[in-house]
């Protein structure tokens, strides 16, 4: 095989990759072996006529975008480790020559990295992120702990108020005529939830069990059954059972049926308010790293190619997409449900791409700029955090990240360094 790299404009390049004419005639005799039991020629049986034969028959050409697609991808995997570029996005291929008796030759063209020009990177000044947990985050939190621990009770003789589960049959009409699918039974609704249409649930506040009540609401504007949408109706509803939620007492008995660290309503409190600030602080980092890179992006000078946000976009894309397939989503169901397309949202998600684009760059040039590195110690540490995730042996780890995933395990540990290194050096 042999390559030619001819840059292009805007951090592209264009491979020139020709594969020689004998591993050619290979891959179109293993099309032809591949596909010959397919392909009927009168006076042969199926599967038996010569390949010379058939190419007369249907032409030349019969086995050449099979072969091709045989090839490609290995010659371009051994182009993409000879060019000795930094590619960054996925192959635009062309053929340029197929040809049986003379050399293959396609082109590919890829993104290269662009290179970053750093502005002021340290002493970068951000806002001060308040960090100050109140009384009222301790009691809100607790309150949470307290609602998870509830237990719902029949109440009787008095009426509905926020809060409570009413139980309730109802029938709604349009213009005195009832609509399709405006009537359950038995149905157990939260006040409050806000699960039904707006005003619905306000409505039912003050309704006695066992009494029949008019309840007027109008669907929204944007309703999903446009027969209904912006139309008044009258739902009659009665209310035929009543719940509310008891929540236990913030006693020790409760804290000690809750909290393995506290026995007191007092420590259970500083124990709270300690997980609320280890909550603020994480989120505070979080806040300045992303207001720092920011400040460190709006500052550098780099020229990211089309391309190489194009495959950024993809990428996220796919990542979505399997995040639905754990959940029982196919992508393909996503879209119906939703409404979108793979073009919308190639859209939706290119801001987003971008900036992770741009962070991961000013943060390489910061590791350079530094000359920040990977332990050997560090290395290990996080295969063995990943071969934990995975739950497989340290060296399947490296196995299933292929060979440059140490490489890519040192980069990401820099990378992090970087970010911790401009977030220590920023000023408030």
């Amino acid at each position: 095989m042999s390559l030619q790299v001819e840059k292009l404009e805007n951090n592209m390049a264009r491979l020139t990759i020709e594969v020689p004419a004998e591993e050619l005639e290979k891959a179109i005799e293993g099309a032809y072996q591949k596909n010959r039991n397919k392909i009927s020629l009168p006076g042969f049986r199926k599967g038996k006529a010569p390949r010379k034969m058939l190419e007369q028959m249907y032409g030349k050409s019969l086995f050449y975008e099979d072969a091709a697609n045989a090839l490609i991808p290995e010659a371009y995997e051994k182009a993409y480790d000879e060019c000795g570029e930094e590619i960054v996005s996925s192959p635009k291929v062309d053929v340029v020559q197929i040809e049986s008796g003379k050399p293959f030759i396609f082109t590919a063209e890829v993104a290269l990295k662009p290179g970053v020009t750093l502005g002021q990177y340290k002493g970068v000044k951000v806002d001060k992120i308040e960090m100050d947990v109140t009384e009222e985050e301790i009691t809100a939190e607790i309150d949470k702990e307290r609602e998870k621990n509830s237990r719902t009770a029949e109440v009787e003789g008095r009426a509905v108020k926020e809060g409570d589960i009413a139980t309730i049959d109802f029938e709604g009409f349009v213009d005195g005529v009832a609509f399709e699918g405006g009537k359950g039974n038995d149905y157990p609704l939260t006040i409050g939830s806000h699960a039904f249409i707006p005003g619905f649930e306000e409505a039912l506040i003050g309704a006695q069990v066992g009494v029949e009540q008019d309840v007027n609401v109008t669907f929204p504007e944007d309703y999903q059954a446009e027969d209904l949408a912006g139309k008044a109706a009258v739902f009659k509803c009665t209310v035929t059972k009543l719940q509310e939620k008891q929540l236990p007492e913030l006693d020790d008995d409760f804290v000690g049926e809750v909290s393995e660290e506290s026995d007191t309503v007092e420590e259970y409190r500083e124990e709270i308010k300690n997980k609320i600030a280890a909550r603020k602080a994480d989120e505070a980092k979080a806040k300045k790293e992303e207001a720092v890179v920011d400040a460190i992006i709006a500052d550098a000078q780099m020229d990211i190619p089309d391309a190489m946000l194009d495959t950024q976009q993809r990428q996220m894309i796919q990542e979505y997409a399997q995040r639905l397939q754990y959940q029982g989503i196919s992508f393909e169901q996503y879209l119906q449900f939703t409404g979108m397309t793979h073009e919308m949202l190639m859209d939706q998600v290119k801001p987003q791409a971008l900036r992770r684009i741009q962070s991961r760059l000013v943060l390489e040039a910061v590791v350079a700029a530094e000359n920040i590195t990977a332990t050997e110690e560090e290395i290990e540490e996080e295969l063995k955090k990943m071969a934990e995730a995975y739950r497989v042996e340290n060296d399947k780890v490296e196995e299933m990240l292929g060979k440059d995933g140490r490489k890519q395990i040192a980069d990401d540990i820099c990378v992090r360094k970087a970010a911790d290194f401009v977030v220590e050096n920023a000023a408030e």
